[in-house]
This record gives C-alpha cells, structure tokens and sequence, in this order.
C-alpha cells in the first residue's frame, strides 16, 4: 500500500496576522510530520506550481486576477482572510502540491495514496472568490485535473468541521463529481443543508450531512456508514478525494463537534475500503483545517498510520 506526502517548507511564507488560528505554525507542524515520515522511511514529494490553466478548470479568471494583483503585499480580503506578500505563490503552491499527489496516485500501483499537507486550506473558495482562510480551491483544482488526466468520475468526501461551500459550487451541476460533505450545521459558512443536492445534470450528486454541535465518533461514524459510503460505492468514482480537515476534533478551538484522534482515524480507514472495492484504493488527502496543533499532528500521524 503506497503511501505518498507532498508538502514544503514553503508553506511557512503565507502569513496572517497575529492572533489568526490559520497561522505559520501550522506549516511548521505538517513539516514535523512529514520530517518523522522521512525518518521512517517514506517518501515526501515537493509540490510544483499550479499554473493559470490549473487553476482556471474551477476559478473564473477575474478570481485569479484578483490574487494576483495583491502579490507583493499584505491585504485583507475579509474578515478572516488575508494574503501576505508571497501568499498567491504559496496558494499556488498548495493547488498544485494537490496535482502533484494526483500525478502520484492516478501513476502509481493500485493502493496508491497521498497525503497532501498544505496551507492554506482550499475548501472554501469559491470560483470567483477568496473567503474563510481560503485563496485557492486546492481539492477542486486537484479534482478538475483528475478529470482532464482520464478519471471519468471523482469522489470528493469532507470531514472538516466547516461546510466546504467552495467545492460544493464549484461541481453543483457536475454529474462527473461527487460532493459529499460532513459538518457542524448551522454553522460557518451558513450553507450545508440536507437540501443542497446539486442542480441540473448535477442533481442528486451532491450529499451534505449536517451535524449538531457536540457531536461524537459514534455517531459520524454511523452515518458515513449508513448514507456517505453507500454513496460512494454507488457513484464508482476512478479516484476518491479527501478533505481532510481535523477541526471536527474535540481540542479544536473554532468548531464544537467532537471527534477524538481515533476516530479520524478510523473514519479515513472506512473511506480507505471503500476506494479499494470502487477504485483500486486510489486516495488523494488534502489537508483543510485544523487549528489545534497538537490535534493536528496528531491526527496527521493517525491518517499516516491508517493509509500505509
């Protein structure tokens, strides 16, 4: 079972204000994980750049302008996200560290995977707009050039314990992509309801499954049993995607759901079996949020151990 990391010191370079929980240091955790993988063995890759033409199979080229223009300076976009001087490199950086696991996974033995660990997180932009820590769609750029490499259907499942509004839009009338999302409801973004299930071609293709503040393992593990892996083995995705955001964690300062260590563990080996039965178990895992930083490593270290 291949197991894979792409990550960079680089993501370091990305900075926010102080006090904001999306902050280098989270950067300096992922390197930590991916120095103790190195040590045991395993390989990390270096990420490339994602290009305009990447980043244009989800964004519209005005979004791409936008963060352009703010290279070489810091700037507030709202009222949680911000951009430093080399922020558009490094959001640049984290898209295509996501391509560079789907090169490694769609190239590689069946049971390939990557564990793409980045910053900053992807899930929340939208294809005209940079919101929620979020300048780039990592994962929607990953899944778009999955698409555009052969992969006639690609499964997106997110654990983060916010709503992955961006993704959710970006692939709404795409029958060729499976949203399945997990996440504290009503909360940040506001979106995520039972409801929200595609439109057009895309109806049906999209599954939110809100969860109430203080929820546990038991009960999310129940329910990706019960209705989200149904789902994706329905769907027979040729590549399965994860969001995974480890905010859902109990430690976490920004949600009030609460999953331990283990269960992000065990979650990720549920979704695990089901690409070995519907895609020969090939697994790109993209980091979202998580703002604990010993939870995140730990969970970092959980998903590593579940994946090899």
């Amino acid at each position: 079972m291949p197991l894979v990391l792409v990550s960079s010191p680089r993501f370091v370079d990305h900075v926010t204000p102080a006090g904001h929980p999306e902050r280098p240091e989270r950067a300096e955790t992922m390197e930590a994980v991916a120095a103790r993988f190195v040590g045991q063995g395993g390989t990390v890759l270096e990420p490339r750049l994602a290009t305009d033409d990447d980043l244009a199979r989800v964004h519209t080229p005005e979004h791409i302008e936008s963060i352009v223009e703010l290279r070489g300076r810091a700037a507030k976009i709202d009222e949680d996200t911000f951009t430093s001087p080399d922020s558009d490199e490094i959001a640049r950086l984290a898209a295509g560290a996501v391509l560079t696991g789907v090169d490694a996974v769609l190239g590689g033995a069946p049971r390939s995977r990557a564990l793409v660990m980045v910053r900053p997180p992807g899930h929340h932009a939208e294809a005209d707009r940079a919101m929620g820590f979020c300048l780039y769609n990592n994962i929607a750029v990953g899944a778009a050039y999955a698409r555009a490499k052969g992969c006639a259907r690609v499964a997106i499942c997110d654990y983060d314990v916010h709503h992955g509004n961006g993704t959710q839009w970006i692939f709404y009338e795409d029958p060729t992509v499976l949203f399945v999302s997990s996440h504290q409801f009503p909360f940040y973004p506001g979106t995520g309801a039972p409801n929200e299930t595609g439109r057009g071609a895309g109806a049906g293709f999209t599954l939110n499954i809100p969860l109430a503040a203080g929820t546990q393992d038991e009960e999310v593990e129940r329910l990706y049993a019960e209705v989200a892996i149904p789902r994706v083995r329905a769907f027979k995705p040729d590549l399965l995607m994860i969001s995974a955001g480890f905010d859902a964690h109990e430690q976490d300062p920004l949600g009030q759901l609460r999953m331990t260590t283990e269960g992000f563990g065990r979650l990720t080996k549920a979704l695990l079996q089901v690409a070995d039965e519907v895609c020969d178990g090939k697994v790109v895992l993209v980091t979202e949020g998580g703002y604990d930083l010993k939870a995140l490593s730990d969970c970092l270290e959980s998903v590593i151990g579940v994946c090899r």
